[in-house]
């Protein structure tokens, strides 16, 4: 999904989507909900504030820059939002930072939600 959001995000009118690893609810229910991943819900307060993933830490996108020092760069990084679009950049950004092992939720709380899975709130 990423590369073609760059093969035609300028033709849209929109920014291109970042080449960044995609996790799904699938792959993380199978592994990485046990291996002590570190789950980033970029969304906005009020949004977290609906329902997010059990475990996950609230830092807003417009954040992320600032507060990265509050995650461990040698665990794994899962970013989550609404629908896996603000995930890709700010996973795009843990990357450019050194995180060695960022994915973002493919198809975001949706597909979260959409996979039967429960909502903290």
């Amino acid at each position: 999904m990423a590369m073609l959001g760059n093969l035609l995000g300028g033709a849209l009118g929109q920014p291109a989507l970042p080449d960044v690893p995609e996790i799904t609810v699938a792959e993380f229910l199978r592994g990485t909900a046990a291996s002590g991943v570190q789950v980033v819900d970029v969304r906005e307060p009020e949004e977290w504030a609906g329902g997010r993933m059990p475990g996950s830490v609230l830092m807003p996108m417009g954040e992320v820059a600032a507060r990265m020092r509050e995650l461990d760069p040698d665990a794994p990084v899962v970013t989550v939002c609404r629908s896996g679009r603000r995930s890709l950049y700010s996973a795009e950004e843990l990357i450019g930072a050194g995180f060695r092992d960022v994915k973002s939720l493919a198809g975001g709380l949706i597909a979260w939600v959409e996979a039967g899975q429960p909502l903290e709130r």
